[in-house]
């Protein structure tokens, strides 16, 4: 079935798709991942993932007025910062970084990372294995004092029921992937209330509704969803097509999808209004 266009912002039809697609429409991608084989790759659980630089990533969201992004470490990339470094300075000041630490990393090299552009404290705990609730929480902690960084979950949501007690008081968490399962929906429904974030992203891993979901956390918090690709979808069973836009757009509206897609995350990330 072809959907008909309801909103001012959806224009052109995907004829492959058979889905409406937005038009010069603005987004801030807060989730993709460069991956660029002349720097280090950790194989994960057997998995090494296939080279997209960052002119990839350009190429393939050539027909949207990008207005930056958060390019994201993965758990293929380990501790190492080169491959992050390189590609923010190759995107340049409108895009930011997520990356992850080693527990001895130095005060001076986490105010170096900040001031080359990384803004947030990754921690993957679905690929990654469990990590102590009290060394996520001293981080968290530590790198917000610092640097004015907040924290980003990749999780099993079996981990929520855990985490969220010692999570809520935190001043900035964002949760990735709309939080991947059912299970646990109601502890993360708890995390956006408190205003923490989730990204809207990575809908080819959900095992639930995401446009029920998207309705469900910008009534909890209008200001807590943040649009990502997730390029180049590493691992997940549907990767990123245009549709999910569709979805957002359908499900909020023009105004409300506008934040989801672009202001919520410029706000978050702290992107300078002036670039």
């Amino acid at each position: 079935m072809v959907i008909a266009p309801s909103n001012p912002l959806l224009a052109d039809r995907d004829p492959a798709r058979n889905v409406v697609l937005p038009q010069k429409i603005e987004l801030f991608d807060s989730h993709f991942h460069i991956i660029d084989t002349r720097y280090p790759l950790i194989r994960n659980n057997g998995y090494l993932p296939e080279e997209f630089t960052h002119q990839d990533y350009r190429k393939r969201l050539s027909t949207f007025d990008l207005a930056g992004g958060a390019i994201i470490s993965g758990s293929f990339h380990g501790f190492d910062q080169s491959h992050l470094l390189a590609a923010l300075k190759s995107l340049g000041p409108k895009y930011v970084g997520v990356t992850q630490l080693p527990n001895n990393i130095s005060d001076d090299k986490i105010i170096e990372l900040n001031s080359a552009g990384v803004r947030a404290l990754r921690f993957n705990l679905y690929r990654g294995g469990p990590k102590r609730i009290t060394h996520i929480v001293s981080m968290a902690q530590r790198v917000h004092e610092l640097a004015n960084w907040h924290i980003e979950l990749y999780l099993d949501p079996a981990y929520l029921e855990e985490l969220s007690s010692a999570l809520l008081p935190l001043p900035a968490v964002c949760i990735d992937h709309l939080g991947m399962k059912k299970e646990g929906f109601h502890h993360l429904l708890k995390l956006v209330e408190r205003g923490h974030k989730v990204k809207a992203t990575g809908f080819g891993r959900i095992d639930f509704d995401p446009s029920e979901a998207i309705k469900l956390f910008h009534q909890a918090n209008p200001d807590s969803l943040l649009f990502g690709t997730d390029l180049p979808s590493t691992r997940a069973s549907i990767p990123f097509q245009l549709s999910d836009i569709h979805i957002i757009l359908e499900s909020l509206g023009g105004e409300a999808a506008k934040k989801v897609l672009k202001e919520n995350a410029i706000e978050f990330y702290k992107i300078k209004s002036n670039l």
